[in-house]
């Protein structure tokens, strides 16, 4: 497991696996150990992902300072992780609220991206964020599957702020719910650093107009990956985020939520590799 030292001297882990050009990976949560993404559905067969664990989760190190969990304090470390790797340029993956980092870090370092792909991203640095509304309309999609009269209440009463979040809900963020989509949500507590993911959006996070500005310079051409069932974002909140770039391209798996790759491995990677051996 290779390590490299942050600007403040956290220690932080990254996993490489696979093989072929090196792809960047940020995970999402907010602040969840990059192990959920596993191989990325087979993606590891034709690229060689480096994920990293970021600040306080997984095999990285709790930092002396619990602020530095803010995602615009975190791109630095990026960048000192991108110069560790060697990479001039680097194709960058971030899935989730890890892509709310990778657009500060495009916003702020254009000259370092070659490809960008953002799936189902959290587009809070544009100022644009998916609405309970949202993802009460995605949720309304899924009106056929057995679990949904037990789930659909408690969804409502959570966006509303009148209840707790709820297990039972949880099927609404898979495309499937089977074993697989069990298990990767069973791991999910332990692999999730909670006070960090509660810094991570903190006040003074973003800049949503020096952002758009800032990714006007940004040359490489984007991926913004949703998926159809997905409430956040659905899919024209996607089309939105991609126009933020000058270079973007809007694409919507269809039958699956926020994780892709689990719901339909196949067409995940033929994909985003189309996107990326382009």
């Amino acid at each position: 497991m290779p390590t490299f030292t942050a600007a403040d001297g956290t220690r932080l882990a990254y996993h490489l696996r696979g093989t072929g050009e090196p792809l960047a990976v940020l995970p999402g949560g907010p602040m969840r150990a990059s192990a959920y993404l596993g191989d990325l559905g087979g993606l590891t067969a034709h690229r060689r992902l480096a994920l990293l664990d970021l600040r306080g989760t997984g095999d990285s190190e709790v930092p002396a300072d619990p602020a530095t969990y803010r995602c615009d304090r975190m791109v630095d470390d990026v960048e000192m992780w991108r110069a560790h790797m060697g990479l001039e340029h680097m194709d960058l993956l971030a899935h989730s609220a890890g892509a709310a980092l990778a657009m500060l870090y495009a916003a702020r370092h254009p000259h370092r991206i070659r490809r960008l792909l953002l799936i189902t991203p959290n587009p809070s640095a544009l100022g644009l964020r998916a609405t309970p509304e949202d993802r009460l309309a995605a949720a309304r999609l899924r009106a056929d599957e057995p679990w949904f009269a037990g789930a659909f209440p408690a969804f409502r009463a959570w966006l509303a702020g009148e209840a707790e979040f709820d297990d039972v809900f949880l099927p609404f963020f898979h495309g499937r719910w089977d074993a697989a989509a069990r298990a990767h949500t069973d791991a999910e507590p332990r692999q999730t650093n909670d006070e960090a993911g509660e810094r991570y959006f903190a006040g003074g996070a973003f800049t949503p107009d020096a952002t758009r500005a800032a990714l006007g310079a940004l040359a490489a051409p984007v991926l913004v990956y949703a998926g159809g069932l997905d409430g956040g974002p659905r899919p024209g909140l996607a089309r939105r985020t991609a126009e933020a770039f000058p270079h973007a391209e809007c694409t919507v798996q269809p039958g699956t939520a926020h994780y892709p790759w689990l719901d339909d491995p196949e067409w995940f990677v033929s994909r985003t590799l189309a996107f990326l051996d382009r």
